[in-house]
């Protein structure tokens, strides 16, 4: 197993406190602590709180935009590919990446203009969704529906049994096919 950077164990550590115990939580002491460094050595990766919150959702961004580009990329087919790289994306690594995702809780709290990354990458996802073969309306409701289960994760609001949250991203991913291909 490859041997995980300081700057990526700062970040986990980070998002855990968040996680666990809130935007409030997150000092720049209790990360440290938490990633058995010294404030130093977290100073050097990152000078301020707020400096590790954009850090957070950067590398939130990076890893969700990599993880859809390169679903978009397996998909044989032409039309819904994008809407159905953002289910996958959710199917396969949603639940594992449930902790980094705090990193966009501490940012709302800290300085919402650090969400510009990921809202930027939403926005390009939506157009290519929109310009996907699939009709715009429902190429944003199955993006919006893959959000909520998301955020319901998140918040922990009616959390879904595991074959329950399977069959519900299923069905979304059946949405993605034109309507011709999945009567015959």
């Amino acid at each position: 197993m490859p041997r995980q950077s300081k700057r990526q164990l700062i970040l986990e550590a980070a998002a855990k406190i968040v996680k666990e115990k809130g935007s409030d939580a997150l000092t720049l002491d209790a990360v440290a602590k938490r990633a058995e460094i010294s404030k130093g050595g977290l100073l050097y990766h990152f000078s301020s709180k707020e400096a590790l919150v954009k850090g957070l959702v950067q590398h939130m961004n990076d890893m969700y935009r990599e993880n859809v580009e390169a679903f978009v990329e397996k998909d044989g087919e032409d039309t819904g590919k994008w809407a159905r790289s953002f289910i996958n994306v959710m199917h396969d690594k949603g639940v594992e990446n449930r902790t980094l995702s705090s990193g966009m809780l501490a940012a709302q709290g800290i300085n919402p203009e650090l969400l510009e990354p990921l809202q930027n990458t939403y926005a390009s996802w939506q157009e290519n969704m929109e310009r996907d073969g699939l009709d715009e309306v429902d190429a944003t409701i199955l993006r919006l529906a893959v959000d909520g289960l998301w955020l319901s994760e998140i918040f922990g609001l009616g959390p879904l049994s595991d074959d329950l949250r399977t069959k519900v991203l299923e069905r979304l991913t059946e949405r993605t096919y034109r309507k011709e291909e999945t009567d015959s």
